[in-house]
Order: C-alpha cells, then sequence, then structure tokens
C-alpha cells in the first residue's frame, strides 16, 4: 500500500457555487439556496431530489430541482422523508418515510411519469420494518432492473423484495439477513444473468448470490463502515464493492477482498463517478464506533473532498467544505449539498485544459528515460492518458533497455505492449536466436490473437513449437474455435506438414474444410488409405466427384473394394455421409459413370462388378460403359481355359450384344467381336446390319457350304444376288460341290434369278460340274420358255382377233346409220318409254333414270368406269415416258429384266425414236396408226 499524500495532485475540476438566474436588470445573481430542513437526496432522470423533515402547515415534501432551477414539490409524507432511491434508468422513485409518530416507517414506490391530482402516482405503499419488530431503517437500495429492492435496519437486520417492486400482487417480501451491528451498506451487483447483494454493517461485509435459490451468502471481512461510506463501481474497475473504513478503503468482488488504499482519516460519504472514487472526510480523526451516522458532525469542523484515480493513482481534486450533507452526480457534473443549503458544482475539464495543465509531466518523463525509470514513465503518461503512439514508444525504449541488459523475458514483454504500433520484424530479428526461442513465441503468439500476423508469421511460430517440440502449445494454437482463429489456415497445414505432425495438420485441414490438404496427407504421408476414402464420403458431391477423380486410382489400388462401392454410390444415388448436402437435399445426385472408368486401371475384377451394376441399376448408363463391359466380357471370354465358365462368359458377352445398346456404335462393337474372334458375336452384328453378303462371305471363309445355303435360304428373298454368288462360289470350288449346286440351281429356276446362258457361262468355270448337273434345270427352262410362247402366241392371236373386231366395229360406225331396239332401260330394266336416251354402244336409259345415275351428259353411265380405266392407264403411260431413272432402277432390281423393258415398251417410252424424223407435215402411217389405237382404247360413245 502507498499513503495517498504520495501520489500526484491535480486540478483537473472547476468549483462554482450554483446561483440564480440573472435578473433583467442585470444585477448579480444570488447563490441558490434549498429549502431548510433538507435531509436526504439524490439524483437521476434529469433532476437531484430532495427530501426534508419540516412539518410546516402539516407538510412533508419532496422537492424536485432541475437544470433550470425551478423547484417543485409534492407532499408524500405528513411526518419525514428518510430515504430516497431514484433509480437512473426508470422514471421510478422509491421512498421511505413516516405518516406519523413512533417507529413505523413506510416505503411508497412513486412513478415520475404518470400524475395523480397533479402528482406523481403512488404505485404502491407497503411498511418497511420486517415483521412487528420495530427497528429504524438505516439504507435503501433498488435494483435497475425492478426486480429486487433491498432495505437496511438499525438492528442488523435485511429485508429483500423480489418481483416487480411496483406492485404488491407481483412480489414477495422476505427477511434475507439478521444480524447484531446495523447494516450501513447496500449494493446490487449484476453480473450477466447473476446478481449479487453486498451487505455492510459496522463490524462485517457480506455477499448474498439472489440467482439461486436459498440465497447462499459469504462472508468478505470482518469490519465495516459507517453509514454513506460504501459504494459500488462501475466496469472500469470491473464493479467491485467499495468500502471506506478510517484506515484504508478496500474493494471486494462477490467472493474476494481486492485491492486497498490507505486513504487515512474518517470518512463520511464516499461515492464513485465516471471512473473516480469521491471521498468525503474530516481533517481530524475521530473514531467511527463513536457514532452510527458517520455523516452526521457534532461541530463545524472543515470537511476535505478528494477525487482519486485509482487506475493511475493520481488525486485529480481536492477542495475543503463546510459541513457536506451529500455529492451527487447529474448533467455530467458535481453538485456537493452543504448544510447551509448551498449548492457547489463541480466540472471536470476538457481534455486540452488537462494537457496544458500537464506539459511539465513530458519533461518528466524525458527525465525518467535518462534514469531508466520506465515504469514511472509509463505509469505517468498512463495516468495523464497518453496517446497510444507515444505510449508505444516508451514501451520500445523500455524493451531495448531490457534487451541491452540481457533480461530477454522482460524485454518481451514490452514488445508485445508495441504490437499493433512497432514493425513486427523489428523484434523478431532480435530472437531469432535458437537460445531465445521462447521469447520468440511468446511475441508471436500475441500476434496472432490480436490477428495482426501474416503468413510469414505463422510459419515461423509453427517452426518454433515444432523445434521446442511443445506439443501441448501447438495443440491449443491450432485448436481454436472457428471465430478465434488468427493465423492463415493453409499455411499452418504446410508447416505442419513439412515437420511431420502429420495429424495436427490433418485435424486442421479436415476442421477448416481443406479437403485436398486432408487427403495428400492422409494418402501420400499417413497411408491412411481407408481414412482417407471414408472422408470421401462425407463431402459434398462436387467436391467428392473431383476428388475420386484424382485420388480413385491409389485408392483403388490399396482399397479395390471400398473404392468400388463408393463409386457405385457415387454413380447411382450419392448422398453425403454426414448429411453436408445440406437440410433441402432430397434427392442423391449421380456422377457420369464414364469418367470412372480410367480409375480402373488392373483392376478388371472391380471394373467389370462396377460396369454390370451400373448397367443393373441404371439402363441409361453411357455408351462407354456398355462398350468397356463388351470388351472386359470378350477378353474374360478370349482367355477362359475352363469350357463350362468359358460357355459362361460366351453367354453373357452374346446377351450384352443382344441388348440393343450398340445400334449407335455398330462398328466399334463389330470391331472389338472380330478381335477377339468372337464368331457368333460377328455373325449377329452382320444380321442386325443387313450385311448378308458378309455373313455368306464368312461362311464361305471358313468353308463351310450349308451354311453358306442356309444363308441364301434366309436372305435371298431380301438379297437375290446371293444366290447368284452361291452359284459363282461353288462353281470355282473343284471339289465335288454337285449337291449344292444342284440346291442352288432349284431355288434360281423357282425364282427365275438368272438367264440359263449366264448359269451356264458360271458352271463353264468348274471342272467337276458336268452337263448331268445342269441338265434337269436347262431341260425344265426350255420347258418353261416353250409353255410361255405358246400362251404369249395365243394372247396374241386373242389381241389381233379383238383389234379385227373393234376396227370392223369402228368402221361400221362411221359407214353406217345405227339402229336402237332396246326395249328396257338399261338401268331400272322396266321398259322403254319416252323420253328416252340412247348411245352408240348400245345402252339405252329412260331420262329421268339417266338425269339421276349419270355423271356426264356426253357419257354411258354403264361404260364410264370402264372408259375411265382405260384414259388413266394412258395418262399414266404419258406421265412415264420420261422416267428414265425409274426405269433404270426397275430393270437393275427387278428378277425379270425382259419384262419390265416389255412394260415400259409398253406405254410408248420408246416412241421418240421412230418420231425423231423430217418427215413431211402431212399425216403419216406412224400417226394414223397410233390415233387409231387411242380411239380403240376410249371407246367414247356420244350420245344421240
Amino acid at each position: 500500500m502507498a499513503a495517498y499524500l504520495q501520489w500526484r495532485r491535480f486540478v483537473f475540476f472547476d468549483r462554482e457555487t450554483v446561483r440564480e438566474p440573472s435578473g433583467p436588470d442585470g444585477a448579480a445573481a444570488k447563490p441558490f439556496a434549498l429549502p431548510p430542513g433538507i435531509a436526504v437526496c439524490d439524483s437521476g432522470r434529469g433532476s437531484l431530489v430532495f427530501g426534508d423533515i419540516l412539518c410546516g402547515a402539516g407538510r412533508c415534501q419532496i422537492w424536485f430541482l432541475p437544470r433550470s432551477l425551478q423547484l417543485s414539490s409534492f407532499q408524500a409524507y405528513k411526518l419525514r422523508v428518510t430515504h430516497l432511491y431514484q433509480l437512473k434508468q426508470h422514471s421510478i422513485l422509491v421512498s421511505i418515510g413516516e405518516d406519523e409518530e413512533g417507529i413505523n416507517p413506510l416505503v411508497k414506490v412513486w412513478n415520475l411519469e404518470k400524475r395523480d391530482g397533479g402528482n406523481p402516482l403512488c404505485t404502491r405503499i407497503f411498511p418497511a420494518i420486517p415483521g412487528n419488530k420495530p427497528t429504524v431503517v438505516s439504507c435503501l437500495t433498488v435494483h435497475e432492473n425492478l426486480n429486487f429492492m433491498a432495505i437496511g435496519f438499525a438492528d442488523g437486520s435485511v429485508v429483500l423484495t423480489k418481483g416487480d417492486i411496483t406492485r404488491d400482487r407481483h412480489s414477495k417480501t422476505q427477511i434475507l439477513h439478521e444480524g447484531s451491528y446495523p447494516v450501513t451498506g447496500l449494493a446490487f451487483r449484476q453480473s450477466g444473468k447473476t446478481t449479487h447483494l453486498f451487505v455492510v454493517t459496522t463490524e462485517n461485509i457480506q455477499s448474498y448470490m439472489l440467482s439461486v435459490k436459498d440465497y447462499p451468502h459469504l462472508e468478505l471481512d470482518t469490519h465495516g463502515c459507517g453509514l454513506h461510506c460504501s459504494s459500488l463501481s462501475d466496469p472500469s474497475q470491473d464493479l467491485q464493492f467499495i468500502v471506506a473504513g478510517n484506515e484504508c478503503v478496500y474493494l471486494y468482488q462477490p467472493d474476494e477482498r481486492g485491492p486497498c488504499f490507505a486513504f487515512e482519516g474518517q470518512k463520511l460519504i464516499v461515492h464513485w463517478y465516471r471512473g473516480y472514487l469521491i471521498i468525503v472526510s474530516k481533517d481530524r480523526k475521530t473514531s467511527p464506533k463513536s457514532e452510527f451516522a458517520g455523516n452526521e458532525a457534532q461541530n463545524s469542523d472543515k470537511q476535505v473532498l478528494n477525487i482519486y484515480d485509482l487506475c493511475n493513482k493520481f488525486i485529480a481534486y481536492s477542495s475543503i467544505f463546510d459541513d457536506i450533507v451529500d455529492v451527487l452526480a447529474e448533467w455530467g457534473s458535481l453538485y456537493v449539498l452543504t448544510r447551509d443549503g448551498k449548492i457547489h458544482v463541480l466540472q471536470e475539464k476538457d481534455t486540452q485544459t488537462k494537457l496544458e495543465a500537464c506539459k511539465f509531466l513530458f519533461l518528466l518523463v524525458s527525465a525518467l528515460f535518462l534514469k531508466n525509470l520506465f515504469e514511472m514513465a509509463i505509469n505517468l503518461a498512463k495516468s495523464h492518458h497518453l496517446d497510444s503512439d507515444g505510449l508505444s514508444e516508451i514501451f520500445r525504449q523500455y524493451g531495448d533497455h531490457l534487451y541491452n541488459k540481457g533480461n530477454h523475458d522482460g524485454a518481451i514483454q514490452q514488445y508485445i505492449r508495441t504490437i499493433g504500433k512497432l514493425e513486427p520484424s523489428y523484434v523478431i530479428r532480435k530472437f531469432l536466436d535458437a537460445q531465445r526461442i521462447h521469447n520468440l513465441t511468446a511475441y508471436l503468439q500475441m500476434l496472432h490473437l490480436q490477428s495482426l500476423a501474416n503468413a510469414d508469421h505463422t510459419t515461423l511460430l509453427l517452426n518454433c513449437y515444432t523445434k521446442l517440440k511443445d506439443s501441448s502449445k501447438l495443440e491449443e494454437f491450432i485448436k481454436t474455435s472457428e471465430s478465434e482463429v488468427h493465423f492463415d489456415v493453409e499455411t499452418a497445414i504446410k508447416v505442419l506438414r513439412q515437420a511431420g505432425y502429420y495429424s495436427h495438420a490433418v485435424y486442421l485441414a479436415e476442421k477448416h474444410e481443406h479437403h485436398e490438404w486432408y487427403l495428400k496427407i492422409q494418402l501420400e504421408d499417413i497411408k491412411n488409405y481407408q481414412e482417407a476414402l471414408h472422408y470421401i464420403g462425407k463431402l459434398p458431391f462436387e467436391q467428392a466427384e473431383s476428388n475420386m477423380k484424382r485420388y480413385g486410382k491409389i485408392l483403388m489400388h490399396h482399397v479395390p473394394n471400398e473404392t468400388t462401392e463408393l463409386l457405385k454410390i457415387l454413380c447411382t444415388d450419392y448422398r453425403p455421409l454426414g448429411g453436408n448436402e445440406g437440410p433441402g437435399m432430397l434427392e442423391g445426385k449421380k456422377a457420369n459413370s464414364e469418367e470412372f472408368i480410367p480409375v480402373f486401371a488392373n483392376n478388371s475384377r472391380e471394373l467389370k462388378a462396377f460396369l454390370e451394376h451400373m448397367t443393373e441399376v441404371q439402363a441409361d448408363s453411357p455408351q462407354g460403359v456398355y462398350d468397356t463391359l463388351l470388351e472386359l466380357r470378350l477378353q474374360n471370354w478370349a482367355h477362359e481355359q475352363d469350357e463350362q465358365m468359358k460357355e459362361k462368359l460366351h453367354n453373357e458377352a452374346l446377351t450384352l450384344l443382344k441388348s440393343g445398346r450398340f445400334k449407335t456404335v455398330f462398328d466399334k462393337a463389330l470391331v472389338l467381336c472380330q478381335m477377339h474372334n468372337f464368331k457368333d458375336g460377328v455373325l449377329y452384328l452382320y444380321e442386325q446390319g443387313k450385311l448378308f453378303q458378309q455373313i455368306m462371305h464368312y461362311h464361305m471363309q471358313n468353308e463351310q457350304y450349308k451354311k453358306v445355303i442356309e444363308v441364301c435360304e434366309l436372305y435371298g428373298d431380301q438379297e437375290a444376288c446371293l444366290w447368284e454368288q452361291a452359284l459363282g462360289y461353288f462353281a470355282r470350288k473343284e471339289e465335288n460341290c454337285k449337291e449344292y449346286i444342284a440346291a442352288v440351281l432349284k431355288h434360281i429356276e423357282n425364282k427365275n434369278l438368272m438367264p440359263p446362258l449366264l448359269v451356264v457361262q458360271t458352271l463353264a468355270h468348274n471342272s467337276t460340274a458336268t452337263l448331268s448337273v445342269i441338265k434337269d434345270y436347262l431341260v425344265n427352262k426350255l420347258q418353261k420358255q416353250s409353255r410361255q410362247i405358246e400362251q404369249d402366241e395365243q394372247r396374241i392371236q386373242k389381241y389381233r382377233e379383238e383389234t379385227t373386231r373393234i376396227r370392223l366395229e369402228i368402221e361400221e360406225l362411221k359407214a353406217s346409220p345405227k339402229i336402237f331396239q332396246k326395249t328396257k332401260c338399261s338401268i331400272c330394266t322396266s321398259a322403254l318409254e319416252l323420253p328416252s336416251v340412247h348411245f352408240l354402244c348400245g345402252h339405252s336409259f329412260h331420262q329421268h333414270c339417266f338425269e339421276s345415275y349419270s355423271e356426264s351428259d356426253s357419257e354411258c353411265p354403264t361404260c364410264m368406269p370402264e372408259n375411265r380405266k382405260v384414259m388413266d392407264m394412258i395418262r399414266a403411260q404419258e406421265q412415264k415416258r420420261d422416267l428414265h431413272d425409274q426405269f433404270q432402277h426397275q430393270l437393275k432390281c427387278s428378277n425379270d429384266g425382259f419384262s419390265v423393258v416389255a412394260d415400259y415398251f409398253g406405254r410408248g417410252v420408246f416412241n421418240k425414236l421412230t418420231l425423231i424424223t423430217d418427215l413431211p407435215s402431212g399425216k403419216t402411217a406412224t400417226t394414223i396408226e397410233a390415233g387409231l389405237q387411242r380411239e380403240l382404247l376410249i371407246h367414247t360413245k356420244r350420245s344421240t
């Protein structure tokens, strides 16, 4: 402890007496005077609040003094006001007073924002004494949340009201503390959700925890203080409870006693204001136990008001007053009330004025530097709020001083205080020596905690940890929470990996989701393939897919079965094991299975299982999956030695070919089958591609004569030239192929596929094919042609006769009259009556029948259908005369080319050859004959 007399004194406050507003005549204002009899006071919500004990005309007032100094009051009690407590965050005033003689104090709660007949609304009234035991109220305090109120009594008891203090129904009152010494001070302390109540008497200090049932308490000290000699500090002093004894001022936490300060003298009043401790004390020493009310002076002794700065250890102000009643804080100033009714205001000076008053400190600090009194220089600079740059320079010089003296531990502590102002490299260069690595580590740790480190600093710090082999510090550094990371994670992973701290690097990579680094370390350094594969299975789909493409070959080599299973899931219905896709991920995703085929290099067994799984569960798998599976099955079939297994593999390959998945890649599948000499597959593909000649040539190359005949029988109707090629094939064989030649000739004869002369020429090349082989063929052919000639001659004779008849009929029509002798209508078969219609064709009709059934007035209804057929044939012949391409196509594809030529000749396609002449313009025999033919075909009958 240090006596306060050793503390530096300053005058950081200006003292003035509060005066009434100046009059209109400009006369000097008189000092403001309060009404006589003021006994208690408080402040808050923009007013100073006073309570008197004078009862003139039966009235006892509570007074309000706003900043305008316009006093107002209302009657609160009939006899006296003994205690006031004005809440700072609510317009609620709590008072304790008496309405009648005797010990019967009443508590009244006033709502200053609501009015009742012009006065504040009294929301609650209840007796203050605990039970029926009369005792005097000594102190009062109220919690700012309006849920707690504590009243201390002279008999040592404390009454606690819990609940809404403004209402009777929502609160509960109980005796919290009982003792034999008067209660002199109460204070609530709120820290988070924990509420404490400090209780101080003349002989002890206790702390009650109100947030816990049964209100456990702890005795903090065995000495107390007088009335008005305790207060609660602000957060700058950690909300400590201040108790001022005659010898020292003590500070308390709820569970222990804190520091103390030797401020001697009898303390009368203690307050806390904006980081300052305000103490009113007597000049001469008196025993606090001689009188219970420490502030009720029995004479007019002078009283000293001191304002202390406990953090920087200086006295900000000191002055002497006469008989102080209390000190209040409001409107940013301190107001000192004296017994004579005057009010003195203490106004803190502005910062610039303080600096003017403290210029000598800078000279003093410089002098302290020269004497190496850095601690004192730092304290002086802090106490006078020197800026951070100035403080940092002091810390740097102090650190340099300690470093030069060899005190590296002390030096690094000073350098740490320069972080944020001093360039880190200045400090780092001093401690790069291996013997000072501990100091460098401490500096770098603090640099990271303040988030001022770069990647190089992180690298250096981790190297320090690894050099020191301090695994605990290393783990503490990397295992900070996500919001507390003060370093570059990727840099840390690299350094830890290089130093061989693989487990730490893996932890860091997994925690911060550096998936690539995690997998690199697991696969390349730790060789933990199983864990790496499990980790990939927990990643989101896109990352799992990319990492399987990157590391799939390594995993397949070491854990083939597990890797294959993961790939199956990834390509069908992937969902991360840990549900990392998010709550909205209802449907699984699937990758392109074809892209993972290279992963199975040198793992044909797993590849086959993967491809077969994909074709089973996903019929629309990419074509590459089916192509690879076909190739794999063909390879297995070609290299298999066991006959049963070879047959099974044969069936599997053929089944895959017949699945219909190779229509778009026909050539590729055919090449694969040919490469592996898969005969059934080749023939199947030939058949599917309608390559019938290739099928036959395949059998020809293998000299399978029966197969050649079978191919011709199966596909000869679709491709007639197969029989011709088969005949040529057998004709070139020197072996005895009479049986097969006879079979081919039989089909050629039945289908009329080749002219006999061409058959004879084809077989002439075979030395074994004698005339007896084609004897039957030639005889049958000649017989058929003879029968055809006879039929053609009969048809010609018929046409000639028909033509002669028609010509005679035409001549008769031209030269002779036509007699109509029909007696019945050709439509209704009824007797013919006039009016009637007759045609040259010999048909007659009733006029009404003709008009009903006829489509044209000039055509016979009976002959019209036949005539139209003839006309359509003529028009078709005329349209097709120039269709040479169609003629060539039909001629090429027809089995009987002669009939095609005859058909087109009959249509007149070749008539142009006979008309390209330069004959005279008169009608020639040819044109007359053509016109006659047209008339014969039309059979047009004109009506009479």
